[in-house]
């Protein structure tokens, strides 16, 4: 391979990559923007501020290091590509506040912001892959951070994805 062709490989490789963490970045920032507006709204007016700030840093780290070469896309070709996935990871979810794996006592221990921040980031999440935000958490979430509907923190995510999430239409009778 030439020089030059690798050159624009390797570009185009590294733009897709950071294209597809900037939207996902984006979602998140919108989120965060809207539901903090409203939170300032009903006079939480520091925990607004504090998610708004956050969403303009949210998954900063993707840049960088094991983040950026195995997150975004990876080669599933190359030699412990799983390994490295597992890794990039585990070390995304320890260095983000937003995710329960970076308290030692998980979701339980998550300050309002960051839960209020992860809400903002499964919202996202749901939209990017088509998936059902509340059913996901009630089905999938509860069971992979050990939480169920009577616990606070499961009224207080709950909280957030109704600042999120408009209510659906009613049936007509």
């Amino acid at each position: 391979m030439k020089k030059a062709d690798k050159i624009k490989r390797d570009a185009e490789i590294t733009m897709n990559k950071i294209r597809s963490i900037t939207r996902h970045i984006r979602n998140v920032e919108d989120n965060c923007l809207l539901m903090g507006e409203k939170l300032i709204g009903m006079g939480e007016v520091d925990l607004g501020k504090q998610l708004i700030a956050n969403g303009f840093v949210h998954d900063a780290s993707k840049f960088t290091g094991i983040e950026f070469e195995y997150l975004s896309t990876g080669n599933p070709t190359e030699e412990n590509y799983k390994l490295k996935l597992k890794l990039a990871i585990q070390h995304h979810q320890k260095t983000n506040l937003h995710h329960p794996e970076a308290w030692s006592g998980g979701i339980k221990d998550m300050p309002d912001v960051y839960l209020a921040e992860m809400a903002c980031d499964l919202k996202a999440r749901s939209e990017e892959f088509g998936t059902n935000f509340r059913e996901w958490i009630n089905d999938t979430a509860t069971i992979k951070w050990n939480f169920n509907n009577e616990d606070k923190v499961y009224k207080d995510l709950m909280r957030y994805v109704d600042l999120l999430c408009q209510s659906p239409f009613e049936q007509i009778k």
